[in-house]
């Protein structure tokens, strides 16, 4: 295995404020966005219904969405945010969901098709969660997408959800019937991994099923994916230890980047030609017991930039 011979920790990072603003004398904004498309609504407790959809196009940009349940506004959700969960509705009951778009200047789409959903019936009380979903696989569709497949979970009761994560957020939510689904809204040539719980209607969680890795096709003429791969995190006595396996770049690799929860943490460097095989560095973990921090790499390439970066692993610190 190789290890690194000196690693430059650098702390304190800042996160930069995004601001946006508007070109002086821009003529106004008449044009409203188009519906939003692709829109479900899945029951996965007796309270709860999950509502997703695909972003909205517009000649300027989307920036909120509306949800209407039975017709009426119940959120407003900026216009990043394509999936939400309607809560406290009455077991037992059926409600119909549509969503509307709106930019900046205040246009608003129609409404899309309003879709059905039935909240599950209550039951006894039930506090054994579902075991976790196996065999998780990922596949690429095409630069933007993923369809998912995986093992049904084992539950008392049954089995009502599978909500997919990535990065420790989720993303997407499908029935408890279901072992696909297909993921969108993704980056052409970029690294993904990607991992399933399963619910049931008390709304207990399964643990996490084993992760499964992808990159998406790269877009026409891009260069090819230059990520380290099966990227593994482990902790222990308040370290974090990283196993890698270096990008093949047409030369040696002598430094990564790591980044914790999406910032700079530490450049680790070999001093010299590395070996070949897999790549590990333990480093302090700096954070209380507990802590679940989200893990990447890159690598420098030949060239002096930096590549892709891994798919991500989360770890809770021990």
């Amino acid at each position: 295995m190789q290890r690194p011979l000196a690693a430059s920790l650098l702390t304190g990072a800042a996160l930069a404020a995004l601001t946006a603003c508007s070109g002086a004398g821009a003529a106004p904004d008449t044009t409203p966005p188009a519906a939003p498309t692709g829109l479900t609504a899945t029951s996965g407790s007796a309270t709860t219904v999950h509502v997703m959809w695909q972003a909205a196009a517009d000649d300027r940009a989307v920036t909120s969405y509306q949800v209407l349940q039975d017709g009426r506004p119940v959120r407003e959700l900026p216009g990043t945010t394509l999936m939400t969960d309607v809560t406290g509705l009455a077991p037992g009951t059926r409600h119909t969901f549509a969503v509307i778009a709106r930019d900046a200047a205040g246009n608003a789409s129609p409404a899309t098709p309003a879709v059905p959903a039935t909240t599950l019936r209550a039951t006894a009380e039930d506090r054994e969660p579902p075991t976790a979903p196996r065999t998780l696989r990922a596949t690429p569709d095409g630069p933007d997408a993923a369809v998912l497949t995986w093992t049904p979970s084992r539950d008392d009761t049954r089995v009502t959800a599978y909500d997919v994560h990535q990065a420790g957020v989720r993303v997407h939510t499908a029935p408890g019937t279901a072992t696909s689904a297909r993921v969108t809204g993704l980056r052409p040539g970029t690294a993904y991994s990607f991992t399933l719980r399963a619910r049931d209607a008390a709304e207990n969680s399964s643990p996490d099923g084993p992760p499964a890795d992808l990159t998406t096709a790269p877009a026409p003429g891009a260069p090819p994916n230059t990520s380290p791969l099966a990227l593994a995190a482990t902790s222990a006595g308040g370290e974090v230890t990283l196993a890698w396996t270096p990008p093949e770049t047409g030369g040696p690799v002598t430094h990564h980047e790591l980044h914790i929860d999406g910032r700079f943490a530490t450049t680790v460097v070999w001093g010299t030609t590395p070996p070949p095989g897999r790549a590990t560095y333990t480093f302090p973990a700096r954070v209380k017991p507990g802590t679940t921090l989200t893990l990447t790499l890159r690598a420098r390439l030949p060239d002096g930039t930096w590549g892709d970066f891994s798919a991500p692993r989360t770890v809770v610190v021990r």
